[in-house]
């Protein structure tokens, strides 16, 4: 699998819970308790410039700070940096000059540059370098004036939303990552205290942090003085753990999430999960490189009864590739895939050459329309499903479909190694348009991360022009550019998944992965 999907799949694997319970915390009721939270698997590497793992970032959310916040509208708020001045090619921040390292260190414009440059050298091989930071980055420090300016070689459209995902190391760990395998080294509102690999993780809260989202503090009496980072691996046993109040919150995305919903003393909150999208292989030999058999294909399906069954029911209809909240809002789905016509498919395949032949089957010059489709078995069941019903939706239509259900360890060789495939169900998930350039554009497969060789001219016109546009001034472009992909049949956005966020004892904020450390408040209710 490509770099940037890997980094993708890490920022879409448990995203967009914009508030677990009411949002009404009872401050002051409780304070002093442990949040118990779960995660799903261990993270792993505590090094802010090796994450390859949501639960990582989720982790590391707690202890370390960004430049900028993004509020749960999708507003741009102040974070390390109080204002900021953008330009095309750069943005040039105002630190808060009273920010300190959880050893006491002071943070400076130094301290910026330092992690901006330690991500950026190739020896680090960070697998954040080109996707979630752009490339070509450097950083200017001003320590006097505590001012520090951040500038690409040419102009990059969400420069100042791509420092979102660039947590600061500081103190120790700036100059010895070392510390970092086991540990934290940041500014931010918890500190990693205790650790038990597998298990769990324990953050202590930092009474004097005041530099958080839009100027948060940690001073508030109802916020937790731990955040404790419980590794459970099953749904079903998060369920358990949850409604016997061994646990204060956790995420479902597969049918436990029934079982904690309507539950007196929870507190539920649905949001979706990312896009649920497949590919047609363009390349070469591979039928999806007719446009008119891609159209033909999706005429040929119920996209919503598909996406109902991929989700077991659970997913909203998709609006777009860039998961909520979006720095350009609107709809960029509604009328451009073609509805649901299996007559008009078969039409369609007829004028396009290809005939039934005595087995049912269609062919073209001797050759049989034949389609190989892969897809995760991680997806479980829903997903397995979900295939079978798209391939007997297409074999009406006389096309000879193969399925194949991969591991994930075996995804990726045969997605961009051997392209041993026609139609690849590939969910992507991305928080801004910039990250999905290299996927949907650029060399192909292995010269670059076009795995499914899309060459979408119109797409690669408008988002040359809104690269150069900074933040929301190009949103015209980068929506029309996801809709030129639609209605050509390049990928296909499906559903969007759904994750419900439950919550008991405790309210709080997890947005994209990334929790809002000091939003988190114990309610105390049901006690």
């Amino acid at each position: 699998m490509n770099r940037a999907r890997v980094v993708a799949a890490c920022l879409a694997a448990s995203l967009l819970v914009a508030g677990c319970g009411s949002g009404s915390s009872q401050a002051g009721s409780a304070g002093g308790d442990a949040f118990s939270f779960a995660i799903k698997s261990d993270p792993g590497l505590l090094d802010p410039a090796q994450v390859q793992n949501t639960n990582t970032y989720t982790a590391l959310s707690l202890a370390y700070d960004t430049l900028v916040n993004i509020a749960p509208d999708g507003r741009v708020v102040t974070g390390l940096a109080k204002k900021w001045d953008v330009k095309p090619s750069s943005v040039t921040f105002a630190l808060r000059p009273d920010v300190t390292c959880a050893d006491g260190s002071p943070v400076r414009a130094s301290t910026i540059a330092a992690n901006v440059t330690h991500i950026t050298d190739p020896a680090t091989r960070s697998p954040a370098y080109g996707v979630l930071v752009p490339e070509g980055l450097t950083a200017k420090a001003d320590d006097a004036n505590d001012t520090v300016t951040l500038s690409t070689p040419e102009p990059f459209a969400f420069i100042l939303q791509s420092t979102r995902y660039l947590f600061m190391v500081c103190g120790k760990g700036l100059t010895d990552r070392t510390l970092l395998k086991t540990s934290t080294s940041g500014s931010g509102p918890f500190q990693l205290t205790t650790a038990h690999p597998n298990q769990s993780y324990t953050f202590t809260r930092r009474t004097g942090y005041a530099w958080g989202a839009g100027g948060a503090t940690a001073s508030d009496p109802a916020m937790p003085d731990s955040v404790v980072l419980k590794v459970v691996g099953s749904e079903s046993t998060a369920a358990n753990l949850l409604l016997s109040h061994q646990l204060n919150a956790a995420q479902f995305a597969g049918p436990d999430r029934a079982r904690v919903t309507n539950v007196p003393g929870i507190t539920t909150t649905a949001q979706p999960n990312g896009t649920q999208e497949f590919f047609f292989h363009q390349g070469a030999g591979h039928p999806g490189q007719d446009p008119a058999v891609r159209k033909a294909l999706l005429q040929g399906v119920d996209l919503h009864d598909l996406g109902a069954i991929a989700t077991g029911g659970t997913g909203e209809r998709p609006t777009g590739l860039v998961t909520q909240p979006r720095p350009c809002p609107g709809d960029t789905v509604a009328g451009h895939l073609p509805a649901y016509d299996p007559r008009a498919a078969e039409a369609a395949l007829e004028a396009a050459g290809w005939h039934r032949s005595g087995d049912g089957v269609r062919r073209k010059d001797g050759k049989k329309l034949t389609v190989r489709m892969i897809y995760g078995t991680s997806g479980g069941e829903t997903m397995a499903a979900a295939a079978e019903y798209l391939a007997g939706a297409w074999k009406k239509t006389g096309v000879e479909v193969r399925l194949r259900a991969l591991s994930d360890a075996a995804y990726g060789e045969t997605e961009t190694v051997t392209q041993d495939w026609d139609v690849d169900w590939a969910p992507i998930g991305v928080t801004l348009p910039t990250q999905l350039l290299g996927t949907l554009s650029g060399p192909f497969t292995p010269d670059g991360g076009n795995f499914a060789h899309l060459t979408n001219t119109t797409y690669e016109k408008l988002t040359s022009q809104a690269s150069k546009l900074p933040g929301t001034a190009g949103c015209t472009k980068w929506a029309a550019s996801e809709s030129a992909l639609f209605d050509s049949g390049d990928l296909i956005p499906v559903v969007d998944k759904t994750l419900t966020t439950a919550a008991h004892d405790a309210t709080f904020r997890i947005t994209a992965g990334l929790f809002d450390p000091t939003s988190i408040r114990m309610t105390g209710a049901g006690k």
